[in-house]
């Protein structure tokens, strides 16, 4: 890999990535949306400067356990600027990391508060904000090598965890899945040397109807952490 020369020799790889994804504008409607949803803001966090920028991932470099979601929320990643961080599906992910013996505390709400994840690495499929949290496929595809890459630099990844069915395509696609199983919550695949287990994404179309329980979304990260050994 080729390191930007103005990026400080400390840093790891995983550092260099994520400034990459920090200062991408190849997606232009994601760029204007992002920055948009940035300086119009929800009311709740007036008062509160918003990242609007890509949002970078999350963890533990010596992770087994990898957790791939869709994109970053627009008034929760994008507005704290970290993953799953400030919005409901953020909360129900890092409560049931917390109680799998991921993570040290059960909530995030912001950079800072004091968080850290043990075992694992959090990241998403695309790294901006999109309009009604759909990503177009060029999009997709645009993003995807950021995904690819972070893979290849967590060598000691043996578990996928994929919140939904859109993560789920993306990581097949990367592991070279062929066919791909039909996606279903608790579906496990082998790939190569790691497994991918699928789980209903956390979100409130999801949690507010019951069809993501508690004890649904618990049993993901108990069998994650079975699998590890």
């Amino acid at each position: 890999m080729t390191q930007d020369r103005t990026v400080p020799e400390h840093l790891s790889e995983l550092d260099v990535l994520a400034t990459e994804v920090c200062a991408c504008r190849a997606c232009p409607r994601l760029v204007a949306w992002r920055e948009l949803v940035a300086q119009e803001k929800r009311a709740a966090f007036a008062d509160q400067e918003y990242w609007g920028r890509p949002v970078p991932s999350l963890g533990d470099p010596a992770a087994r356990l990898l957790v791939v979601g869709l994109a970053p929320a627009a008034h929760g990643g994008n507005r704290t600027g970290r993953m799953f961080t400030g919005d409901r599906s953020g909360d129900w992910l890092f409560a049931a990391l917390h109680r799998a013996g991921y993570a040290n505390q059960p909530a995030s709400v912001a950079i800072g508060d004091g968080l850290s994840l043990r075992g694992a690495y959090v990241t998403a499929v695309v790294r901006c904000a999109p309009p009604a949290n759909k990503p177009t496929v060029i999009e997709r595809d645009t993003c995807l090598a950021y995904l690819e890459r972070e893979m290849a630099l967590l060598p000691g990844v043996r578990v996928i965890v994929v919140l939904g069915a859109f993560a789920y395509a993306a990581v097949c696609r990367l592991l070279g899945v062929r066919p791909r199983p039909r996606f279903g919550h608790l579906t496990e695949v082998p790939a190569g040397e790691r497994t991918i287990v699928c789980s209903y994404h956390p979100s409130q179309q999801n949690t507010f109807p019951g069809t993501l329980t508690r004890d649904m979304f618990d049993a993901v990260f108990d069998r994650a952490r079975a699998l590890n050994g």
